[in-house]
């Protein structure tokens, strides 16, 4: 397979990158954090590619992400309160909520009954998701390698592995996500990022004003 790379502003690379998600391929393109690996909700086969490209183990499951807040009802069942708060306050951002999966979702995303969900605030990575809806992604990198932050370093480690990269240069962030559980009564961090708890404790208790 040869790897393509097309710079995000051309014309042609929402079409195409659209059109490798449809036939069921894999594209990388770059977030507020890191490059993204995206695969297409509608094809478990193309879920499973995420983990047989990446050398990703089963027992870790794909993120989703989403281009707006009220996305996140797409892919949640019954979010708690908090989460439709934090959402509203941090996305978009470098902040994913761990929420209960919708049954409809494709097993092959988690083996877990949750599902972590992120609006990226990055205005290529929205543009994509508007026009293919929410996507699972992982990071354009190979597991237990270190993330890829410019097209460059996603073909250091993916050349000839994937189909179609969106190159924007280097990603503003460079550090992935903060990761909170928000299914039990308390926060609990599981990936510290940019994000700390006290940020999201303190976030709330200001809306309360």
């Amino acid at each position: 397979m040869k790897t393509l790379v097309v710079p995000c502003h051309h014309p042609e690379a929402l079409p195409r990158a659209l059109q490798a998600l449809q036939a069921g391929e894999l594209v990388a393109f770059p977030t507020d954090t890191v490059y993204g690996l995206g695969a297409s909700l509608r094809y478990p086969a193309s879920i499973l590619k995420l983990y047989e490209v990446k050398g990703r183990e089963a027992a870790k499951a794909i993120p989703i992400l989403v281009s707006s807040p009220q996305e996140l009802e797409l892919v949640a069942q019954h979010p708690a309160p908090i989460a439709q708060r934090l959402a509203e306050r941090f996305w978009p951002g470098p902040l994913t909520l761990v929420v209960p999966r919708r049954p409809d979702l494709p097993v092959e995303l988690s083996p877990y009954p949750t599902i972590g969900v992120r609006m990226p605030d990055h205005p290529d990575a929205l543009a994509l998701l508007r026009v293919a809806g929410p996507l699972a992604v992982t990071s354009a990198n190979l597991s237990g390698q270190p993330s890829a932050v410019t097209a460059q370093e996603v073909l250091a480690q993916l050349d000839g592995r994937i189909p179609l990269v969106l190159d924007d240069g280097a990603c503003p962030g460079g550090i992935s996500s903060t990761v909170v559980d928000t299914t039990s009564p308390e926060l609990r961090i599981l990936r510290q990022g940019p994000l700390t708890l006290n940020d999201l404790i303190s976030a709330l208790k200001q809306d309360h004003f």
